[in-house]
């Protein structure tokens, strides 16, 4: 089997472990083993690709594996990376590996909660390491189905309202993408030749300009659904709210960036032409989404809709970063999509850890907690630093590049829409020190708090992870930037000859 495959098969193994599985410790035990074996395969991926690279291998993919699946369609299981890829995968390893430490007392039903949340993680590993849209497709779908069983099951609240929401408003999303994808296989190669899915097959015959414009809005709206564009972000807050800690994680730290790889991966780099042209109208639906994500956080008082409106203004850049076209806005787009899944990812974790202690969410009803839980209000802290913007920190860089990148446009437009898009910083700061300042410094609501434990020892492997990932983006950025770069630049070059 090749390397990259077995990104996708650790997974399906770690699956098959547990369902052999005598009780809850042996479950926790198999799906702690067969995420830490992702995660170091992943430290392996990463060295090898940076030796690659420093050894002048001047190939766009590397490690790459083809096989036929279906010779009449021409689809075949195509699998290869480059360094965004690369990164994709390494933030999605170190998420999973958190979640399973953050979902240690999960004690309904354990069996299959592991299986479902591992099960989502092969599918995320498989859509990144895909060249074949019918094989990334089909990841894709792996990736989404799971939430509805995992919120609907595990979930708190509306749990099945929630479940019901999210997954019509994504099953929408991907059959928008299903259509996209079909169009572009009929217009992906001349007449008279074969016809096909390979990403950069399609990419070197090229689409007709006339099939991108009726194509491109499908699929970057298609994707653009996950991602959290306006105004079909209404799924993430409920969705959010209602999932178990690690699902939150996995869903807001990586699932999301789904829809802003395909956005990038697909929709503007199949289809550049209409991509220049269409781009101001997704501009102006991401320049509402940094907004009014932002706003929209100030005002909640639970704390996972807080998070979860906060995503909804860090995707919106995502996306906002990609529509800039440009290699440092792209630069930015890619760092920020790794930046916020880290420290989401650390947020929702903390509010599982502080909500099975308080058994609350809202703000209101708690205070002084840096007394009594020191460990985990020292994370939380760190993980509002992060989302505001703190130098040191990955949040500082990857949005100083995306507004830097986005500046770079000469024309009133994109200058006025970068400026508006630039006010979410402050709007961030508001939320993030009146959710500290009342969380952890105010007075103690409740004489019950002072009596609550701190992390235990699963949970500070789990926040640690993270914030040493965090750390690691915000002091040493240029490794991961320069390996992005190497990646972005046949994109930018394919953009720019389109204009």
């Amino acid at each position: 089997m090749d390397i990259l495959s077995w990104f996708v098969a650790i997974p399906v193994l770690t699956v098959m472990a547990i369902l052999f599985a005598k009780d809850l410790k042996q479950t926790r035990i198999i799906s702690a083993i067969g995420m830490s074996a992702q995660l170091g395969l992943t430290t392996w991926l990463v060295y090898a690709y940076l030796a690659e690279r420093a050894a002048g291998n001047a190939a766009a993919w590397l490690f790459k594996y083809d096989v036929t699946w279906f010779t009449s369609l021409n689809i075949h299981y195509t699998v290869g990376v480059d360094g965004i890829s690369v990164a994709m995968i390494a933030l999605t390893s170190v998420v999973i590996f958190a979640g399973v430490f953050a979902s240690w007392r999960t004690d309904y039903l354990p069996r299959e909660f592991f299986i479902s949340l591992i099960l989502l993680s092969s599918g995320v590993f498989g859509f990144f390491i895909s060249l074949d849209l019918f094989t990334m497709f089909l990841f894709y779908e792996i990736a989404v189905i799971p939430m509805y069983l995992l919120i609907g099951i595990w979930g708190t609240g509306p749990k099945e309202y929630s479940a019901m929401k999210l997954t019509l408003m994504l099953m929408g999303g991907s059959a928008l993408i299903m259509v996209g994808l079909l169009g572009v296989y009929f217009n992906s190669a001349p007449a008279g030749q074969q016809l096909t899915f390979n990403l950069n097959e399609i990419a070197a015959n090229g689409i007709p300009v006339v099939a991108q414009q009726f194509f491109f809005p499908m699929l970057f709206l298609g994707f653009g659904v996950l991602g959290a564009l306006f105004p079909f972000h209404t799924w993430s807050p409920d969705g959010h709210a209602s999932a178990p800690t690690a699902v939150s994680m996995l869903h807001a730290g990586v699932l999301m960036k789904l829809g802003g790889y395909g956005a990038f991966r697909v929709a503007i780099y199949l289809m550049p032409e209409a991509a220049q042209d269409q781009a101001w109208i997704f501009i102006i639906l991401t320049s509402v989404s940094v907004v009014y994500g932002a706003f929209g956080a100030v005002v909640q008082k639970d704390l996972k809709y807080i998070n979860a409106y906060s995503s909804v203004s860090h995707c919106g850049l995502v996306l906002f970063a990609i529509l800039m076209m440009n290699q440092t806005a792209l630069n930015g787009a890619i760092l920020q999509m790794i930046s916020h899944g880290l420290m989401t990812a650390l947020f929702f974790a903390l509010i599982g850890m502080i909500y099975g202690r308080t058994h609350t969410r809202m703000i209101n009803e708690m205070g002084g907690l840096m007394k009594v839980l020191p460990f985990l209000g020292v994370a939380y802290v760190i993980a509002g630093l992060a989302s505001l913007g703190l130098p040191g920190l990955s949040g500082f860089v990857a949005e100083m590049t995306i507004f830097v990148g986005a500046y770079q446009h000469t024309d009133l437009f994109h200058r006025f829409v970068t400026i508006m898009a630039t006010t979410s910083i402050v709007v961030t700061a508001v939320y993030i020190l009146r959710v500290v300042g009342v969380l952890l410094f105010g007075p103690i609501r409740d004489e019950h708090h002072l009596h609550l434990t701190d992390a235990t020892w699963w949970e500070r492997l789990s926040t640690v992870t993270l914030i040493t990932a965090i750390a690691a983006v915000g002091i040493f950025p240029l490794w991961l930037s320069d390996m992005i770069n190497f990646s972005l630049r046949p994109i930018v070059e394919r953009i720019v000859a389109a204009l």
